[in-house]
């Protein structure tokens, strides 16, 4: 099970929707038209398709399974006390002395580049369950990251 915003699971479902009701039909029509093009066990197109489809119904399924056992968190009902799943985070990088600020979500709704970080990420994982003023080392392939929280909010 993991955990969702209502915004990251409409996404999945909405990439979900895309897949069964776009991307199938077309590999159906695909293969239907590389059928009728004659002898199958010499047609590429045909076969071409048909691993598509494969990996198609193989991406469908995974992320039924991920829909199917989302949980969406309210965030107005997290502790604000300490850095959690949904929990925005003003950090302090004592090394640096620069701030930022990132959003902890799911692995799916990563997205460094919107301040959104997962919480199985190495830094993800080193901040959770911190409070703020309370700084946080983080092994990283570079080294050691000494983060500060300076602010917990949702």
């Amino acid at each position: 099970m993991e955990y969702y915003t209502q915004e990251g699971l409409k996404k999945l479902q909405n990439e979900l929707n895309e897949l069964t009701k776009v991307q199938r039909p077309a590999i159906s029509k695909e293969i239907a038209e590389a059928r009728d093009k004659g002898d199958l066990s010499e047609n590429a197109e045909y076969h071409a398709a048909k691993e598509a489809q494969g990996h198609l119904e193989s991406k469908i399924s995974k992320l039924q399974d991920v829909v199917n056992n989302a949980r969406v968190i309210d965030p107005s009902q997290l502790d604000n006390s300490k850095v959690l799943i949904l929990t925005t985070v003003k950090l302090k990088n004592v090394g640096t002395d620069t701030e930022m600020t990132y959003q902890l979500v799911a692995e799916n709704e990563a997205d460094l580049k919107a301040g959104k970080i997962s919480v199985d990420s190495p830094i993800g994982k080193g901040l959770l369950g911190k409070k703020a003023g309370e700084t946080a080392k983080i092994s990283v392939p570079n080294g050691t990251l000494e983060l500060k929280v300076l602010e917990i909010s949702r």
